[in-house]
């Protein structure tokens, strides 16, 4: 028996008695749901809907994280799940409580992260009436889900649960909503849970056609320079040691996309980095002059092909490798289709690969990397400069710490300053860019991984939008060590206001923020301030030394930019490097 499966076997037995056909409530049913998908940690908040729930919370095994505000919740089931590969489970009440998830909802299914949202609604036999707390959030949501369910009868629940896991988890993942009316949880009846899942019009294409691998493997004893892109959809099939194994064998160079950052070593020698808007110069030249793009799991979004898909990779033969036929094709047109799981792909093509003739492309785009790394200037003033504190946090890691991130300036400088080690470790918001993610990820993750070293890098704008979630790491003693890159502004926009707005500055100043150190400490967590490079090293060693949750603000140069950087509407030859520039 494997490890997983006898530590399966064990929380089987550790579980009450499951008698199917015992009666209970429709609240009873959906815990007992859950913990037969081997769910152990809820994260939510309760309201008048889902009492029912949360009455039936009382005495059973599941651990339950009360976060300060559902969005905290969502973003923190998403870091869970991100973390662990696992489905994360988030409950919220009617009406408000719903809504509340929205943005979550939307964030999970732009960065295909699987999630089972279960909210409460107001009894059938008031729906319709604009009762108290009522809101059509399967409406509202059908757009941002992979799919959704409204709960009729208390019969269908258990199927349902077990499809939303089943639908969240396999092809492409996704966030399922289930609503479940008042009356629904209330009622009882007796429990079957389904063995197995079957959906006629759903059935995800795992394994590939093997005559496609066979005209990738063609196409890659053809190529002198061949470029292999790889971005989240190889993170999420479990490919990173099979996409090693292939790039060697193949002497193939890999770019990875910021979704993407986690599924190849940072350090490997294969390693380019990002490409697009704020890539590095090499994997942006390597884009630029391949003759064959092997894409893995990557969507060809625009913040890589800049929305100039003609002019994108304009010497290159296309492979594009995708669990979702949908995606292939959606934004440019590959030579070679392939509709399967990364993981599966690479697992048919390297018996057969073979090394290509790429010695003098290797080697070139490595002097690319040496010639134009990423750089930035000292500051006269001795002011701390934010690449340098990522700096820091990757040298003291050694890039094997957990680092979750909100959107704008500090993201992108954590993608290109921490070179990850480890699997799973990148958490950020890619498609959907939202602010206020960063933290409440962070506090999934160390749920998830509670003997990991997690990281959570904010700014001071998108921080304030989830800051209430102190309260649980303070609660819980989650040892989660909080970066602030505290520029008094809102750093990216500032950016874009300042290349492209005549240094109209509109609505961008924070300096009437919220002490952060005092902040910390009133939810009883240590708060750290520095504003040198002597004072960050000290804080920051301080920080990592210290049991339990700590907080550090960092004051950092204000003007400072991200370099590179390709203005939007512009090709990737059209890079500017640096304030030099």
């Amino acid at each position: 028996m494997s490890t997983d499966t006898a530590m399966v076997e064990n929380k089987k037995a550790s579980m009450p008695s499951m008698e199917m056909g015992e009666v209970m409530t429709g609240s009873e049913m959906l815990l007992r749901c859950l913990l037969l998908e081997g769910v152990e940690h809820v994260f939510g908040y309760p309201g008048g809907a889902v009492l029912p729930i949360y009455d039936a919370l009382y005495s059973s095994q599941l651990k339950h994280v009360l976060t300060r505000h559902e969005q905290g919740a969502i973003h923190a089931a998403d870091g869970y799940a991100r973390a662990t590969g696992k489905p994360g489970v988030v409950i919220a009440t009617s009406g408000p409580g719903a809504t509340n998830l929205v943005t979550g909802i939307a964030t999970a299914q732009m960065d295909s992260v699987p999630l089972v949202c279960i909210t409460g609604n107001v009894a059938q036999s008031l729906i319709g009436t604009d009762a108290f707390q009522e809101a059509n959030i399967t409406g509202i949501t059908l757009p941002i889900t992979k799919h959704n369910y409204f709960v009729r009868n208390i019969e269908d629940l258990p199927r349902i649960i077990k499809e939303a896991f089943h639908i969240a988890t396999t092809g492409r993942p996704g966030p399922v909503l289930i609503d479940i009316p008042k009356d629904v949880n209330t009622a009882k009846a007796p429990f079957y849970y389904p063995d197995s899942v079957k959906l006629r019009t759903y059935n995800p294409t795992v394994k590939p056609n093997y005559m496609q691998i066979d005209k990738m493997l063609k196409a890659i004893t053809e190529a002198k320079k061949p470029v292999i892109m790889t971005g989240g959809g190889t993170v999420t099939a479990g490919a990173e040691q099979e996409l090693i194994e292939f790039a060697e064998k193949t002497n193939i160079p890999v770019i990875t996309t910021l979704m993407g950052l986690a599924g190849f070593p940072g350090t490997h020698e294969l390693c380019i980095g990002m490409p697009g808007m704020h890539g590095c110069y090499a994997a942006n030249q390597a884009l630029l002059n391949t003759d064959l793009l092997i894409n893995m799991g990557a969507r060809f979004d625009d913040r890589i092909t800049m929305g100039r898909t003609k002019e994108f990779v304009p010497n290159a033969k296309i492979v594009h490798i995708d669990i979702d036929p949908a995606e292939i094709g959606k934004n440019i047109n590959p030579l070679i289709p392939i509709v399967g799981d990364v993981k599966s792909v690479l697992e048919t093509a390297l018996p057969k690969a073979q090394r290509a003739d790429s010695d003098e492309w290797v080697a070139q785009v490595q002097s690319w990397n040496v010639e134009q790394p990423y750089r930035y200037s000292k500051s006269p003033e001795g002011r701390l400069k934010p690449q340098r504190v990522v700096e820091m946090m990757y040298e003291t890691t050694e890039g094997n710490a957990i680092v979750t991130t909100d959107v704008g300036q500090h993201q992108m400088w954590v993608a290109q300053y921490y070179k990850f080690s480890a699997v799973r470790s990148f958490l950020s918001s890619g498609g959907l860019g939202t602010m206020g993610f960063g933290f409440p990820a962070a506090i999934g993750a160390q749920f998830a991984h509670p003997d990991r070293l997690v990281i959570s890098v904010s700014g001071d704008g998108g921080f304030q939008m989830n800051q209430q979630e102190l309260a649980i790491a303070a609660a819980h003693k989650l040892p989660v060590k909080i970066v602030i890159l505290n520029n008094n502004c809102l750093g990216m926009v500032r950016q874009w206001q300042e290349l492209f707005y005549d240094n109209r500055y509109s609505q961008i100043d924070l300096t009437e923020s919220v002490d952060f150190v005092k902040l910390a400490e009133a939810y009883g967590i240590k708060g750290l301030r520095a504003s040198t490079e002597e004072e960050a090293d000290r804080v920051w060693r301080e920080a990592l030394d210290t049991n339990g949750p700590v907080l550090v603000e960092f004051k950092v140069e204000p003007g400072e930019n991200v370099y590179p950087m390709v203005a939007a509407g512009n090709t990737l030859d059209q890079m500017v490097l640096g304030d030099e520039e």
